[in-house]
């Protein structure tokens, strides 16, 4: 910035004198900035023709309510945008960044964050790339949102849409230092984060307190965002990396119609911890909805799944989303920490196709961790094909479990047990009922130290698949179409739907158990009354029918 002198102002690298011209000119209302590569830093920057040319002079501006800065679309800007504290937005009137003509503008960071946020809200960012160079890859992030206020207060409205972010170290990274003093109010859409080195997109607060549980964001949608290609750390063995979607210190957030792909390939061989596609902790209420999570690895022997409820995560729903490919399971429910914290959660109308690629100690759906309690587990479908001499299962139990109940889901393997569970649990700890398990090759069910080759002796054995005197849950083929390829979208239902009508035999009716569905099935038909086994069931009850 200039010096003053009177009406005066020396110019940094300049031996002349230039006359001086304030940050922001004055006025009462709200004010739209442009930069162009054909401007002029002197200019008042208020109209296409006096853009302005620089980052540089863009981020003197102490932004208020209503203002927009705009930069040319199409074009390149080196440099970065920092908005603090005085920097004003409200939610009824909030500062915009985005592009003006035609195509998006790229901010081009060099060794910096390239939009940081701190300290206040009321901040839109629009129709942008992002790019960082080795260095912001690092250890900058592309898009920060970061508060450390005192008082539990949350900053009110954050929007991100149309973005592409990437060569940080995270993309998008919304953060807080203190307990319920982070944002609230934040839409994340229509968006890519892909090429950075932890994550693409991630939220955290502070170190999660279960008897006094507090969460530092609220109210959180991203909703068609795209997180591919984030590839890992192999130097970092203190905590994970290569993620695509991460959701840390939530109440109230959903994560819906996203993509989370080929994450994870470089995170390290020594990592306790590995990357996940799309995946939650420290949180309450979160809907993870309608999404895919496909081909995500991991350099270690852990994680490298689709999806996932971790620590500390209760009252939230896994639903309606599709897992392929990946190198670890499908669906993972874990609890490290002896909180009791992690509770109350459900994983329903699910689909996985050929997931625990590379570690077959997962699994399809996979449960266990300290002092989980009170997960419902209930029309998923399962599709395990071997990959190796040792075959994951649909189903993986482990120790530490309590209060879980699985109905109503197809596994099906082709030779690999059909469940295999660390524990023999008992059924006031975890109740199977109502499922089909079948492999297309010999039947095999561990259960803790004994193995089972049919339903019916697991079923006398374990005291499983039974509701009072009745004999619940079937080996049944379903008749699944076309098991060869995964069920990618609408257009390929068929290939999901169990046809068989045998397969109505053993299926509970939940609402009578007070457990209520939803609506819909993973293709959002509506659901009849006691519909089949596995995530589209309703198709199948109809033709029964």
């Amino acid at each position: 910035m200039g010096v003053a002198v009177g009406t005066i102002a020396l110019l940094p690298g300049c031996d002349v004198l230039e006359p001086y011209r304030p940050a922001r000119p004055p006025s009462n209302g709200a004010l739209t900035f442009h930069v162009s590569p054909d401007g002029d830093d002197s200019e008042d920057g208020l109209t296409e023709e006096t853009a302005w040319r620089t980052l540089g002079r863009a981020d003197r501006v102490p932004f208020k309510p209503g203002d927009r800065l705009r930069l040319k679309g199409g074009e390149r800007f080196t440099g970065r945008l920092a908005i603090g504290a005085p920097d004003a937005g409200d939610a009824r009137r909030p500062v915009v960044i985005d592009s003006y003509g035609s195509g998006r503008a790229t901010i081009a960071a060099r060794g910096t964050t390239g939009i940081s946020v701190y300290n206040t809200a009321g901040v839109e960012i629009r129709n942008l790339k992002v790019v960082g160079d080795a260095k912001t890859h690092d250890n900058k992030d592309g898009i920060r949102f970061f508060s450390d206020l005192k008082g539990g207060r949350r900053l009110a409205h954050v929007r991100i849409s149309g973005v592409d972010v990437s060569r940080f170290q995270h993309g998008i990274r919304i953060g807080a230092a203190r307990a319920a003093s982070g944002f609230r109010h934040i839409r994340i859409t229509d968006s890519a984060v892909h090429g950075n080195k932890d994550a693409g997109l991630t939220t955290y607060g502070p170190r999660f307190d279960a008897d006094e549980p507090s969460y530092a964001h609220e109210d959180l949608l991203i909703n068609r965002v795209r997180a591919y290609r984030n590839p890992g750390d192999p130097s970092a063995d203190d905590r994970n990396t290569g993620s695509g979607i991460i959701l840390g210190s939530l109440r109230r957030a959903t994560v819906q119609r996203s993509l989370s792909y080929d994450n994870g390939s470089r995170s390290s061989s020594r990592a306790l911890e590995g990357p996940e596609g799309i995946w939650t902790y420290d949180s309450t209420r979160v809907t993870i909805q309608h999404n895919k999570s496909f081909r995500n690895r991991t350099g270690s022997e852990v994680d490298g799944g689709g999806f996932g409820l971790d620590n500390n995560v209760s009252s939230s729903v896994l639903q309606y989303n599709l897992s392929y490919g990946n190198d670890g399971a499908g669906f993972l429910v874990y609890s490290g920490d002896p909180t009791n914290a992690h509770k109350d959660n459900v994983v329903r109308f699910n689909y996985s196709w050929d997931d625990a690629r590379r570690l077959p100690w997962y699994g399809g759906i996979v449960a266990y961790g300290t002092r989980m309690r009170n997960v419902d587990i209930y029309h998923n479908t399962v599709m395990l094909r071997s990959s190796g001499p040792e075959r994951p299962p649909a189903l993986r139990l482990r120790d530490g479990l309590r209060g879980v109940s699985i109905r109503n889901n197809i596994f099906v393997t082709d030779g690999a047990p059909v469940v295999d569970s660390d524990t023999a649990y008992t059924r006031d700890r975890v109740r199977l009922q109502g499922n089909d398990y079948f492999s297309t090759n010999e039947w095999a069910l561990h259960w803790g130290d004994l193995r089972y080759d049919n339903l019916a002796s697991w079923r006398d054995g374990a005291d499983q698949e039974r509701l009072g005197p009745v004999d619940t849950g079937t080996s049944e083929d379903p008749c699944l179409v076309n098991g060869a390829a995964p069920v990618t979208d609408r257009a390929g239902a068929a290939n999901l739907v169990a046809e068989c009508a045998g397969m109505l035999r053993g299926t509970l009716e939940l609402r009578a158990l007070g457990v209520d569905p939803g609506p819909v099935d993973y293709f959002g038909e509506r659901l009849s009354t006691v519909p089949s086994a596995g995530a589209a069931g309703t198709a199948a009850h109809s033709r029964a029918e």
